[in-house]
């Protein structure tokens, strides 16, 4: 008797996969039988924009999805009618009923946008039901958590990619190609960060966070429900993948470089409590919250090859968004922030700088070029496309993702380690090499151009 494959192994088992980038997934994963069984849990806002992005793919279905909130699962079913695509099966049964989806379920891999607590555990069931995996951000939130995911992927084979979106801005991979191609040098010092003013996001959800009644925002679809209560119970870098995602490609990370330790220290923590008594007065009963979270979080992390990193937590003050990059080498450095570029030799002018926009273009990376007409419009400036897209081709060629279960963890891992160094004065903290040893042989990631 022929043997049954069953979905979420066919990619693995057939001969086709190889096939794929000369012929177009619409030819190779154009029948059903043949398309990427996906399943979404968490369809919030986030849930509900990934939804999108896979729906208008010819090469995924999503068979299923999971959550506990008929509201925003009410709103992803239109999401469906509107891409002419069959409704999914719903898992609502409980937050755990997510178990009994990877359990029962014949997925090749699932999407996970749910708060941040749960992410570690629904990756494991996942991946212990042989399922890829691919997470928002942060994927864990503790060392052991970060363990549990290297450990999983390792014994079952199946994929963690974390879904830092920022990785695939088209600056910032421009930039990548800048340092690829040996613009800067020889890199010494690269700077990220999580700058956004959140203090309306953790608290609009109607009754604010704590049952005090701030009221702006989409009432009762917060992230406060959730978010807030890290601000509350944790001093740390709450935050650190977005700065640190893209910065950790530049320099190799776990691919013949890795950080070896960190150290942060913290501000007061005002932000939080001046905003509430500005809007609701002293009286307002969130005004006696203790929050934990120092308005401003600075970490400094040094590299096996000598780079340092600084990465920075601001989301309780008044401030512009930013995610504060730098990448400096022995040649010369790029700014965001102030959209500008030194090259020594290159530059026009002796110690000044020049804007970054003619580079930008120069430098521009393939795969922007090659996609652009297809992320335009996709989100975040267009960076939703491509990590959407970075997953679903590592699922179809059953390869490794570009960012990785070892990036998945070492970006996620710099949360409880800041705040141990924290709560330590500040003292120097060991990063654990999650990779055991193997990110000395890795290749470097300038060998993925046309991947990334």
């Amino acid at each position: 008797m022929k043997p049954v494959i069953s979905r979420r192994n066919f990619v693995k088992t057939t001969t086709m996969a190889g096939v794929a980038a000369s012929i177009g997934p619409t030819i190779l994963f154009g029948s059903p039988s043949q398309r990427l069984q996906v399943g979404i849990i968490g369809t919030g806002f986030r849930g509900q924009w990934v939804s999108q992005l896979l729906l208008n793919r010819p090469d995924v279905d999503i068979p299923v999805i999971c959550d506990i909130d008929d509201i925003m699962i009410a709103r992803v079913l239109k999401i469906f009618e509107k891409a002419n695509r069959p409704l999914p099966k719903i898992y609502k049964n409980g937050p755990e009923d997510f178990r009994n989806m990877v359990a029962n379920e014949d997925l090749d891999g699932v999407y996970i946008a749910t708060p941040w607590e749960w992410h570690h555990p629904m990756a494991v069931a996942a991946m212990k039901n042989n399922i890829h995996v691919g997470t928002e951000v942060p994927a864990a939130l503790t060392v052991k958590e970060c363990w549990d995911l290297v450990n999983i992927s390792e014994r079952t084979g199946k994929l963690c990619m974390i879904m830092e979106n920022v990785n695939y801005r088209r600056d910032v991979m421009a930039v990548l190609n800048m340092v690829r191609q040996g613009l800067f040098g020889e890199l010494l010092h690269c700077q990220g960060g999580y700058q956004h003013d959140l203090r309306h996001v953790k608290f609009n959800d109607g009754v604010g966070a704590y049952g005090g009644g701030v009221e702006f925002g989409d009432k009762g679809f917060s992230e406060a429900r959730w978010r807030t209560q890290h601000s509350v119970d944790r001093n740390a870098d709450l935050y650190p993948t977005h700065g640190l995602g893209p910065v950790s490609s530049m320099l190799d990370i776990n691919r013949g470089n890795r950080m070896l330790s960190l150290t942060s220290t913290a501000t007061q923590s005002r932000g939080l409590h001046k905003y509430i008594v500005d809007l609701g007065g002293e009286k307002h009963p969130n005004a006696k919250i203790d929050f934990k979270l120092g308005d401003i979080v600075t970490t400094v992390i040094k590299c096996a090859k000598g780079q340092t990193i600084v990465l920075s937590h601001d989301t309780n003050s008044p401030r512009p968004y930013s995610l504060n990059f730098r990448v400096q080498g022995t040649q010369g450095l790029w700014m965001k922030d102030n959209r500008s570029i030194y090259i020594e030799g290159t530059s026009p002018n002796e110690h000044q700088w020049e804007s970054d926009e003619e580079y930008l273009k120069k430098y521009d990376h393939p795969l922007w070029k090659k996609f652009e007409d297809q992320a335009a419009g996709s989100g975040h400036g267009g960076m939703d496309f491509f990590i959407v897209r970075a997953f679903i081709e590592a699922l179809k060629d059953n390869q490794t993702p570009v960012i990785d279960v070892y990036d998945a963890v070492s970006m996620s891992v710099i949360v409880p380690l800041s705040e141990k160094s924290i709560t330590l004065n500040s003292a120097s903290v060991r990063i654990p090499d999650f990779t055991r040893g193997k990110w000395k042989t890795n290749p470097s990631i300038f060998g993925l151009n046309e991947r990334y």
